[in-house]
């Protein structure tokens, strides 16, 4: 008897974190961590390289989007910012976020899937562990990107 009432509460349990946060806005919390360099000092440093060749500028750097990869957790897209040809920053525009537990994960994997882009400039990098799913998703979406961009 004891065995089957543990098991009821095993199973009744919810966690405090899916909901809790969710309900206090949870989810903007888990959207600062997805972008890699800032682009205000991209642009400033890039505006007193060429002082006065604004359209030199915008032609030097691009903003290109990768396709939404979906994944059984929700979607995933990136953002990709070339200059020069090279990745100057990376923004997860689309990323699971519908519970505590995918907020946490995300959190977690997205900066070190940007880093890993940064460092590597190319889609050869580590998936995360624990973020097997969003991981996958990030390097579909960050393939299509590279491939706009005409760096794959």
């Amino acid at each position: 008897m004891s065995t089957l009432t543990a098991l009821v509460l095993l199973f009744g349990y919810h966690t405090s974190t899916s909901s809790t946060q969710a309900a206090a806005g949870g989810q903007s919390s888990a959207v600062a961590p997805v972008q890699g360099s800032t682009s205000s000092s991209d642009s400033s440093s890039s505006d007193s390289s060429s002082s006065g060749a604004t359209s030199g500028t915008s032609t030097a750097s691009s903003t290109v989007t990768g396709s939404v990869a979906s994944t059984r957790w929700g979607p995933v897209q990136v953002e990709l910012t070339v200059a020069n040809g090279s990745i100057t920053d990376v923004s997860v525009l689309q990323y699971p976020s519908g519970n505590g537990r995918d907020q946490q994960i995300n959190a977690r994997a997205l900066p070190v899937l940007i880093q890993e882009t940064l460092d590597a400039q190319n889609a050869k990098i580590d998936m995360v562990s624990g973020a097997t799913v969003t991981s996958e998703g990030y390097l579909e979406s960050l393939q299509s990107a590279l491939d706009k961009a005409g760096l794959s």
